[in-house]
């Protein structure tokens, strides 16, 4: 089973807000996911991450990929070097 870290849009059309959720790679976006790690919400100014490090950590170490925008958001949120 391929596990991958990523967003899932929650929200009002035209107002996204996403949580950061550990999900199997053939499920839908916005479908079963495993287990939630924070959120991120990009209408704030600046954008809000909010993102549990120890969690994320944890299924990095154990095989979970994150996605590209969700690399970036452990990058700014400094879980990733």
């Amino acid at each position: 089973m391929a596990v991958k870290i990523r967003l899932r849009r929650m929200g009002a059309k035209k107002a996204p807000f996403y949580r950061v959720v550990v999900a199997d790679s053939r499920s839908p976006r916005d479908g079963r996911f495993i287990e939630e790690l924070g959120y991120y919400d990009p209408t704030k100014e600046p954008s809000v991450v909010s993102i549990d490090a120890e969690k994320a950590q944890k299924w990095i170490a154990n095989g979970a990929q994150p996605t590209d925008t969700v690399r970036v958001l452990l990058k700014k949120a400094e879980i990733l070097k």
